[in-house]
């Protein structure tokens, strides 16, 4: 198996088009859904100046992500690291570890279902987005 190699570049554009998408998701699309699901309501959130931290290591998270993701399409060998491909390795990755795990975790600590709709909707975003940015940028 010939690997095809890996483009620092792309995962880190990967990275911040992921964590843009991460903004949208939860601060425009499901922000109160997101809140209804972990039980707190704008009031209680509101005034509240947001940790620096959840959003450090979301990027780190993201460019790890981003770096498996490329490592995994690079193992396809030259000439196979395209969008699509891409987009198919994100989406069984998400099929495979991230709602499956996800969703035990949620069910074993009695999470709302919305919420692992939620995030789980985010994680395959996130993943068909880092293998389509991957993909087309390349390995």
């Amino acid at each position: 198996m010939q690997f095809a190699g890996l483009n620092g570049y792309a995962v880190v554009l990967a990275a911040v088009l992921a964590f843009m998408f991460g903004w949208v998701w939860y601060g425009m699309l499901f922000s109160d859904a997101w809140l209804a699901a972990v039980g707190k309501s704008r009031e209680e959130v509101k005034g509240e100046a947001p940790s620096p931290t959840p959003f450090i290591i979301s990027f780190i998270g993201l460019i790890i992500m981003g770096l498996v993701l490329a490592v995994l399409l690079g193992y396809l060998g030259p000439g196979q690291v395209t969008a699509g491909n891409g987009v198919i390795a994100g989406a069984l990755a998400w099929l495979g570890f991230v709602i499956t795990t996800m969703t035990v975790n949620n069910v074993f600590r009695s999470a709302k279902p919305a919420l692992t709709l939620i995030d789980g909707g985010h994680w395959l975003g996130v993943l068909l987005l880092q293998g389509a940015v991957i993909g087309w940028v390349g390995v």
